[in-house]
């Protein structure tokens, strides 16, 4: 069963199929320090008031505010200093009338006061201060839970972990933070032809281009890739190689999903679970393998992506992407594709009864195709993104508008 495909599917009909698999989100506690740009795997909440206690907002003296009524520029009132306390001192004294205590910024307000009256509008003279303002209750302080009540949700699951959110799990304590774990992906480039980068090539050989593009491009969904050594295009070497990362959450191969006598996947998969799809009603990328294989925790996940670099990453952006960020909990934190509407360069012929991604660049706020093959790993480094040509559609003619998906999107 190698050598044929299944019926070609539309490309709506797989992304149902992708969308129905189960998705099995693993949960970890991880230190505080190490939470940047994680997603909370639980709802949290307050476990105490912020802030914990009544404090001054600013450097002054803390009153009671009845005792600043009527004071002006042109009448100060008096009042006696009994303490000076900073942030992170506990006042001893009461303020009682008449009196005030001096205090920095985040100080806690000794017991009577009920405001401050700021530095600005004061005057020290031996322990006597001369209040130039009157003050209201509550006036320059912030109240224990005017930020938050103890027991109020403060973040919740699926937030991206910012510096801001991080600074709010450290004002309630919490050292160490509920996040969902990072799946991990396991990342197999197939061919007899391939070789490192670094080896000598030799003639008829070459260079692996997917095993770094994909693991980047995994990396960028919010996952872990572990890549695999090349394997070669045989039976027994693709089937050990796939049951060695049978602890992985998913497997992404490259190569091996053409119809030809040396590509083998299907007939692997196959034997060993259960493909879901073999051949996608697109232009690049017609030879896409999804299957599923039995793990420990649950079925593995494996995408057969073509072997053409660029048909590669264009199924990985198109199909396979998605579904990562949904299973590292990172669906809502993408950028969201946004169109450009530009014209089109030249006329431009599509496959007939296949939808087509086509790499284009920008130039002169103009969409200029880019005419190499899926085997040309230049055509990526080349184009600032692609557009999608729909199956009916076979020409678009110069000067047409075209919706470009620009690359930094994905």
């Amino acid at each position: 069963m190698g050598n044929v495909f299944l019926n070609l599917m539309d490309q709506d009909e797989v992304k149902k199929i992708i969308e129905s698999l189960k998705i099995y989100r693993k949960i970890e506690k991880i230190d505080l320090s190490d939470v940047y740009q994680r997603i909370l795997a639980e709802d949290i909440y307050a476990v105490i008031d912020l802030p914990p206690f009544d404090r001054a907002a600013m450097d002054g003296y803390a009153v009671r505010a009845q005792d600043t009524f009527g004071a002006s520029e042109d009448n100060p009132l008096s009042l006696d200093l009994i303490e000076k306390i900073g942030a992170g001192d506990v006042p001893l004294k009461k303020v009682a009338k008449g009196k005030c205590t001096e205090v920095g910024t985040g100080a806690p307000m000794p017991e009577g006061a009920d405001a401050v009256v700021m530095v600005e509008f004061t005057n020290l003279e031996d322990e006597t201060v001369q209040i130039y303002e009157a003050v209201a209750p509550g006036m320059n302080v912030s109240a224990r839970g005017s930020d938050m009540k103890k027991g109020e949700k403060l973040l919740s699951e699926g937030s991206l972990l910012t510096p801001e959110r991080i600074g709010a799990l450290s004002a309630i304590g919490m050292s160490q933070i509920p996040v969902f774990s990072k799946p991990t992906v396991a990342v197999i480039s197939t061919g007899n032809e391939l070789i490192k980068p670094g080896q000598e090539l030799k003639y008829g050989k070459l260079y692996d281009i997917n095993s770094e593009t994909i693991s980047n491009a995994v990396k960028a969904c919010g996952c872990i890739p572990i890549i695999s050594k090349i394997v070669k295009d045989d039976y027994d070497t693709i089937k050990n190689k796939i049951h060695e990362f049978k602890d992985t959450d998913i497997i992404i191969t490259s190569g091996g999903t053409s119809a030809g006598a040396g590509d083998v996947l299907r007939q692997v998969v196959d034997d060993m679970g259960r493909v879901l799809v073999h051949g996608i009603s697109v232009k690049p990328g017609k030879p896409t393998l999804i299957g599923t294989l039995p793990g420990g925790d649950g079925d593995i996940i494996l995408f057969g992506l073509p072997g053409y670099p660029v048909s590669a990453l264009m199924i990985f952006n198109a199909f396979v992407a998605p579904f990562l960020r949904e299973i590292a909990g990172n669906s809502g934190h993408q950028q969201k594709k946004e169109f450009l509407t530009l014209k089109l360069s030249r006329r431009y012929h599509s496959a007939r009864g296949r939808s087509h991604y086509a790499l284009a660049k920008i130039k002169d706020n103009l969409a200029i195709p880019i005419l190499k093959d899926s085997g040309a790993i230049t055509a990526l480094a080349e184009a600032d993104g692609y557009f999608e040509v729909p199956k009916n559609v076979e020409i678009i003619e110069k000067g047409e508008k075209i919706q470009l998906i620009p690359f930094h999107n994905l």
